[in-house]
């Protein structure tokens, strides 16, 4: 559980409680206008105004919300479009929904999204780098238009098994691997277990706004969360359980808009458009409560990848400044476990840094790319013409990042 989760549980007990104060005061206003004497002067109808009020809040609630805590007009974001889909049968009984954008002989760009969301969270980001490369993002089993794991057990290390195949069915390869939140813990999770495919399939990796760990502990508010542990996991299963309960509960949290304010507050470093702010809190919605207890408890049980400094694979690891739900000693951390690992700091981003900055994200991304795949395919080319040399072996270390982006401590 992350400061986010919590937070989001918090404010939609909140809006639950609304609710409830609304009804009863509807109901105490029907129960008592027959039984006040009517010499006396008194009258009930406050109860009744203010009941409907707290009642029209608790499911109308979220277009206020997003015109007061949210930056432009929410039609600026338009609609979320699906690209050009395909499915993948995973080896674990998973069906991936994977959509691909951009010119087809590009290099490609793989993008993993956070955990509770969706593919549909790239959108900024993606459409910016699609105008120069090709983007394969994916579903991850259980969210968004995936299907889950046959026996419903989720784990890291199969999150990872399941970026493999993906990548393996990549139109072009070698890819650059780029994750959020947990997609960045996968991707780790990857090296460590697909070392065979670094440098031959993969060429780089960009790991933004993760850690390294379980992030309970490189969250905010992470000892009090700790502290809490024990009762973690019970309240996970309950979730499981009780899985249509609680997506009612997150709904009713949805429309009354608390669920905007809390991925404001733990999600956005800076202020985030009305369409940014209801695109997160409705994936985070709609998708199985039962799915995110089970990724959820996943995360909290990762020992982590380990120190992967063995590897040379050229990585950038964006950092934010902001950031609440993976503070920025997570992302150094992160950095110091590669070898070749380049820190890419944004001050002003929160949580959702892919999304609120998208154009600096993407901008990072693309330096990157060319960096790592772009130049080290032509000088593979001209060795090859000049004096018949073979191109750059799996795993050899591509050319050292630009001098914009920050060496990791």
């Amino acid at each position: 559980m992350t400061f986010l989760h919590l937070l989001q549980r918090l404010f939609a007990l909140l809006s639950l409680a609304i609710l409830a104060a609304g009804a009863w005061l509807v109901w105490s206003w029907i129960d008592l206008r027959d039984e006040i004497h009517p010499t006396l002067g008194e009258s009930p109808d406050w109860r009744l105004w203010l009941g409907l009020g707290l009642l029209a809040w608790s499911f109308l609630g979220r277009f206020v919300v997003m015109g007061l805590i949210g930056r432009g007009s929410a039609k600026a974001h338009g609609r979320l479009e699906r690209g050009e889909t395909a499915r993948l049968q995973t080896a674990d009984g998973a069906e991936v929904h994977l959509e691909r954008h951009g010119p087809q002989d590009a290099p490609t760009l793989v993008l993993i999204h956070g955990w509770g969301l969706d593919a549909t969270m790239w959108r900024d980001q993606r459409d910016r780098l699609a105008r120069r490369f090709q983007t394969l993002s994916l579903d991850l089993p259980g969210l968004g238009l995936s299907s889950g794991f046959a026996d419903g057990v989720y784990t890291l290390p199969r999150f990872a098994d399941v970026v493999a195949e993906v990548v393996r069915s990549a139109p072009a390869r070698p890819v650059v691997l780029v994750g959020h939140s947990i997609g960045g813990m996968i991707l780790q999770e990857f090296a460590k277990r697909h070392p065979d495919m670094l440098g031959r399939d993969v060429a780089g990796m960009a790991l933004e706004n993760t850690t390294c760990v379980d992030p309970s502990r490189t969250t905010v508010m992470s000892g009090l969360i700790q502290a809490m542990r024990p009762a973690v996991g019970p309240m996970m299963k309950l979730d499981i359980a009780l899985a249509p309960l609680v997506r009612l509960m997150n709904w009713q949290s949805y429309l009354s808009g608390s669920t905007h304010i809390a991925m404001r507050i733990a999600g956005f470093g800076t202020r985030p458009s009305p369409g940014q702010l209801d695109q997160t809190a409705l994936l985070a919605t709609r998708n199985s409560p039962a799915v995110q207890a089970k990724g959820n408890l996943a995360m909290m049980n990762w020992e982590g990848a380990g120190n992967l400094r063995h590897i040379g694979l050229p990585v950038l690891v964006f950092i934010g400044g902001r950031d609440l739900v993976t503070r920025p000693d997570a992302g150094e951390a992160v950095a110091r476990s590669f070898a070749a690992a380049h820190l890419a700091p944004f001050e002003q981003a929160g949580h959702m840094g892919p999304m609120e900055l998208a154009a600096d994200y993407a901008q990072a991304v693309a330096a990157f790319t060319d960096h790592v795949l772009l130049p080290g395919a032509r000088e593979a080319d001209a060795r090859s013409i000049a004096a018949g040399a073979p191109s750059r072996e799996a795993g050899e270390s591509a050319p050292r990042p630009p001098p914009s982006l920050s060496a990791a401590p």
